[in-house]
């Protein structure tokens, strides 16, 4: 959340930290489901769980979670523990957006820009290897299981 109504929506993988970010005009839960499953559609095959925190714009989890084929859980009151890997990637994100920044300012092609700087940082728990390269080999070994 910035300044005005646009908000940014922020999906991480927790095992590779691959990063989706989508833009939205408000916060209000129909707009944020359409944008999560737009994010996430394409990875369908490889979301299975999904953890949301307790903010009204994530009252649709349900919807989101048959959409996907996946199952929905809310995390605690005040247990951001509970979703560690995105309050870390928020904060790798708040260098490009700062807080009180107004989102409106930003593009949807500025919002991909960031999701593609930080998809392709390597990454020390990731053995210096970026986001993006830790997912294309873990769905691709995937893949070959079939």
């Amino acid at each position: 959340m910035g300044k005005g109504l646009v908000r940014v929506v922020t999906l991480v993988d927790r095992k590779s930290g691959l990063l989706r970010m989508r833009r939205v005009s408000n916060g209000e839960a129909a707009m944020v489901m359409r944008a999560i499953i737009h994010a996430l559609h394409p990875l369908q095959a490889r979301v299975h769980t999904l953890t949301w925190d307790n903010g009204c714009e994530f009252a649709d989890h349900a919807v989101i979670g048959i959409a996907l084929r996946a199952r929905s859980y809310v995390a605690d009151l005040y247990s951001s523990w509970q979703r560690g890997t995105n309050e870390n990637t928020n904060g790798l994100i708040r260098r490009y957006l700062p807080k009180r920044c107004d989102l409106g300012a930003y593009s949807d092609a500025q919002i991909q820009s960031i999701e593609d700087k930080l998809n392709q940082r390597p990454r020390k728990r990731l053995g210096f290897r970026t986001a993006q390269h830790v997912f294309d080999i873990s769905f691709n070994r995937g893949a070959l299981r079939s």
